[in-house]
């Protein structure tokens, strides 16, 4: 059994009820947040274009933008019903790393910064997710029960 599997395995046999409730707050709010995106993508496509960290022309900027509103949107969808979560949580990971360092930090390190604080404690969530995964009340545990009848 690898390290990644033994993680899997002890976050599976530890996973408190209470936790799926956070897991659905979480995803409901990654989907709201690619709802966002992709209602206002010019907004999201001016702030790559203006931090220029990754050098972004107009163009990628607004792939880029695309495809982070996809992922959050059906990331976010994962995560709410608990179906291939850690996956859907592992995905997100890079983002929320981009937007904490590139972005949120960008605006500056306060307590005023509401925005990089809200990233901090949903990628902390992420990892947090990905180690435990889905729990008692997801899609995932009723097709693991479902296969195991």
């Amino acid at each position: 059994m690898t390290v990644i599997q033994r993680i899997e395995h002890w976050g599976d046999l530890h996973h408190a009820k209470w936790l799926d409730a956070v897991r659905i707050v979480l995803g409901l709010l990654i989907f709201g947040k690619g709802i966002a995106i992709v209602s206002n993508t010019a907004a999201l496509q001016d702030l790559l274009l203006q931090n220029n960290v990754f050098s972004f022309s107009g163009m990628m900027a607004s792939v880029a933008v695309h495809v982070i509103g996809f992922v959050h949107l059906v990331g976010g969808l994962l995560i709410v019903l608990g179906l291939l979560t850690r996956f859907a949580v592992v995905i997100q990971i890079p983002i929320l790393v981009c937007a904490i360092l590139f972005v949120n930090l960008s605006r500056g390190f306060s307590f005023l910064n509401s925005e990089l604080w809200l990233s901090i404690i949903v990628l902390m969530l992420l990892v947090l997710f990905w180690v435990v995964g889905s729990g008692p009340y997801s899609v995932d545990y009723q097709m693991k029960k479902k296969t195991r009848s």
